[in-house]
């Protein structure tokens, strides 16, 4: 009688686990694999929102679905325009954007690139900034606890602010470190910035007046290869490595972190984008949008 109970207890507790949810892996090709998703991020309702480097095109894909579908054109704003950061606010039903556009028939290479935002349910367009300058990289960016929106200038070592409802960014912070400013992000209310060309993170300090100050260097246990796209969930911040082709998380402790990767085989991953039980990465070489269970 006994083993008969436990096995009818087993056959039960599998069956009870069955209708549990939990997070399972996903792979979305993006257009086809030359799409170069570079940035993506979730809107209300699980809609995936991915954007290409490869077109003028920004792509969403709804829930449940594994098609991707044209969301945005820029077709019309010159050749070789491409697409970096996404962000979606729901708060004020927006999706941010970074769109770059190449400088005819200039040698080495020159973008104008634009901060960009579209109404998040139809692609409407919303708001234009141009970034200064004959040669500029929008390419990332966070929302802080400001409502602020805080924009990377890979190329010019710069962080914009946009402060809520402006319509024009201001200059927050130029410092040589950040040449190669990649990923922003913040966490515990804190700025930090990562650098894909040095490899590093920082911290931004910022005093009781508003005005950032020298970025405050984040020695890592352990040495990351092409931090890029960064984004913050359950208190540590979660990076894509495009040089390791990693994703790693960091759980930093004042001016020190301890790194650990979480996702090891990734063509060129280039962002990442927590949502609830998931991590969903832009795995750029792919031309994929992936996802993988978040870290208990």
């Amino acid at each position: 009688m006994f083993e008969w109970n436990t096995r009818r207890l087993a056959v039960c507790l599998v069956a009870l686990t069955s209708l549990v949810p939990s997070a399972s892996a996903a792979e979305i090709l993006i257009g086809d694999a030359k799409s170069q998703p570079e940035s993506l991020t979730i809107a209300p309702g699980g809609v995936l929102i991915v954007g290409s480097a490869s077109t003028p095109f920004v792509y969403k894909v709804r829930a449940g679905s594994a098609t991707a579908e044209k969301f945005i054109d820029a077709s019309t704003e010159g050749p070789g325009t491409f697409f970096f950061g996404m962000l979606a606010d729901a708060s004020t039903n927006t999706l941010w954007t970074c769109q770059l556009t190449p400088v005819a028939g200039v040698t080495p290479v020159q973008r104008h690139t634009a901060l960009r935002s579209f109404d998040l349910t139809t692609g409407a367009p919303k708001l234009r900034w141009n970034l200064p300058g004959n040669n500029s990289t929008c390419n990332d960016f966070a929302i802080g606890p400001d409502k602020a929106l805080y924009l990377a200038d890979t190329a010019n070592s710069k962080i914009y602010k946009l402060p809520a409802g402006a319509s024009t960014a201001e200059l927050f912070l130029e410092h040589r470190a950040l040449y190669g400013i990649d990923g922003v992000a913040f966490l515990n209310g804190t700025l930090y910035v990562n650098n894909v060309f040095s490899n590093n993170l920082y911290r931004i300090p910022v005093d009781a007046a508003g005005k950032a100050g020298v970025p405050v260097d984040i020695w890592m246990d352990q040495p990351v290869s092409g931090p890029d796209g960064m984004r913050a969930a359950n208190g540590k911040l979660i990076v894509a490595e495009n040089g390791s082709g990693r994703i790693s998380i960091i759980t930093v402790n004042g001016d020190k972190a301890s790194v650990k990767v979480i996702k090891e085989g990734l063509n060129t991953p280039t962002a990442v984008e927590p949502a609830g039980d998931t991590i969903w990465i832009a795995e750029r070489g792919a031309g994929k949008a992936v996802s993988i269970p978040m870290p208990k």
